[in-house]
């Protein structure tokens, strides 16, 4: 009996570093799985978006306004969609240490903390970009400003037609309401935004009276340096604009001088979704970048 009191202790002490290892091998595999997984799932969602981007982006150098500047987003967002391609390949392959030389390893984790770094700027406009289009604080007001969307080869785009929709639902809710169609970029037939949208909304049955038109504005930000001389800066306003959009839309049209924006984001086609917000990082980076 003594014998056996002796070694029970050593017995149950070699199980328990036995079993340790077993679950830290265990855990190890599940890590290793859980990581290739993680970086299947980032990398099919990458590919899924950079698919996404270059659809809606041909589709849009191929209308008839705003092909240059389109292919400058354009190009800006491949490198954004290749930066996260990157973010993915490395998390599921280890693609930046995978030397055994020290000095390719130092390179590569110099180039692996820069691409999370750039990743993380983007996800981040991505996330603000998402949240802002969720907020809806619409109520009554005297004005609702629509904001036009380029035209592609004359015919206004589902999201356009989404926002006339949004637009004319608030004027049956608000029926003392009036709306601002801005938007300039006129179409080889000489259309413009603005004009489109009129057109529309009175086949619709829409009166003429219940619409203002501005039609020269280029950019989201001419559409609020030529609406805020009309209005009060004070006066609240209804600003109507596409879901991914309208984090930037109320981003400008405060520095522009409306101080009481009413936020009523249009839906948008969720298979664009991703592209959409994507071109909105573009433009929000160049903001902050060149203050443009």
């Amino acid at each position: 009996m003594k014998t056996g009191k002796r070694f029970s202790r050593p017995r149950r002490i070699i199980g328990g570093v036995l079993l340790a290892l077993v679950l830290l091998l265990i855990a190890d595999v599940v890590a290793v799985i859980q990581h290739k997984i993680i970086g299947d799932i980032l990398l099919a969602l990458a590919l899924l978006l950079t698919a996404d981007v270059a659809a809606i982006m041909l589709r849009k150098i191929n209308a008839v306004v705003l092909k240059a500047v389109n292919r400058e987003i354009f190009l800006y967002e491949l490198i954004l969609c290749a930066t996260l391609l990157l973010f993915a390949l490395d998390l599921r392959f280890c693609l930046f240490t995978w030397s055994r030389n020290l000095v390719m390893r130092a390179v590569g984790w110099a180039l692996r903390i820069a691409v999370i770094l750039f990743s993380a700027v983007i996800l981040f406009f991505f996330g603000r970009i998402a949240v802002g289009s969720l907020i809806c604080t619409a109520g009554p007001a005297d004005h609702a400003l629509v904001l036009g969307l380029a035209l592609e080869k004359g015919e206004p785009v589902p999201d356009l037609l989404r926002r006339l929709d949004t637009a004319q639902a608030y004027l049956e809710e608000y029926p003392e309401a009036q709306l601002i169609l801005t938007g300039g970029n006129a179409d080889e037939s000489g259309r413009t935004e603005a004009a489109v949208m009129r057109e529309l909304l009175t086949e619709r049955g829409v009166p003429e009276e219940r619409m203002i038109l501005e039609d020269q504005a280029q950019t989201t930000k001419e559409n609020f340096a030529n609406t805020v001389r009309m209005l009060p800066a004070d006066a609240p306003i209804v600003l109507i604009s596409s879901n991914y959009h309208m984090d930037r839309a109320a981003r400008t049209a405060r520095n522009a001088g409306f101080t009481n924006i009413l936020r009523l984001p249009a839906p948008s086609s969720p298979l664009s979704y991703g592209a959409n917000v994507m071109y909105e990082i573009v433009l929000e980076i160049n903001e902050l970048t060149f203050k443009r």
